[in-house]
């Protein structure tokens, strides 16, 4: 069976408060033993990867650069892609189901991305940015899904695993 994987999206530049709450993101991840997938730099996704490894899990990252010594140092494994911007496509792509943390245009255009490959989307509330703007709603009027709203790491993790029927 191939691994379960869950895309972690979000701000490169975030609050201290929304970098500690991708940090639990990250070990819940972790705890549930899946592999965490993000853009590879710093911000949520290095947040996020600290806390996947400090509870032992295992991160990829792929990056927008064309350099492997740009991921942060909490990445397992570096794809590097050259892609710039377009890297965000891959991203939401390669998660079985993405969580938002806070975000900007990047964070939106994976969301997006997410919506159109029929992936679960799940937003951290709190955290502001377009996760919050979209969370609860529909992404556009031609499907009744929603995008997930999770008021704690722990509830967006467990939402990704009950929208996907993983036990």
């Amino acid at each position: 069976m191939p691994a379960r994987v869950i895309s972690v999206i979000g701000g490169s530049d975030s609050s201290p408060d929304n970098l500690e709450l991708a940090e639990r993101v990250g070990a819940e991840i972790a705890r549930r033993g899946a592999v965490l997938c993000c853009g590879g730099l710093g911000g949520v996704m290095e947040a996020a990867c600290k806390g996947a490894k400090e509870r032992g899990g295992q991160t990829l990252g792929i990056l927008p650069t064309d350099a492997k010594e740009h991921a942060n140092e909490y990445i397992d494994i570096a794809i590097p892609t050259g892609l710039g911007y377009a890297r965000n496509f891959l991203v939401a792509k390669t998660g079985d189901a993405v969580i938002a943390i806070d975000g900007f245009a990047g964070t939106l255009s994976e969301i997006a991305i997410a919506w159109f490959s029929d992936k679960p989307v799940v937003s951290l509330v709190p955290t502001g940015g377009w996760a919050a703007k979209l969370a609860g709603g529909k992404i556009d009027e031609r499907r009744t899904d929603i995008v997930y709203a999770a008021n704690t790491p722990e509830e967006a993790v467990e939402m990704v695993f009950q929208a996907l029927n993983w036990k």
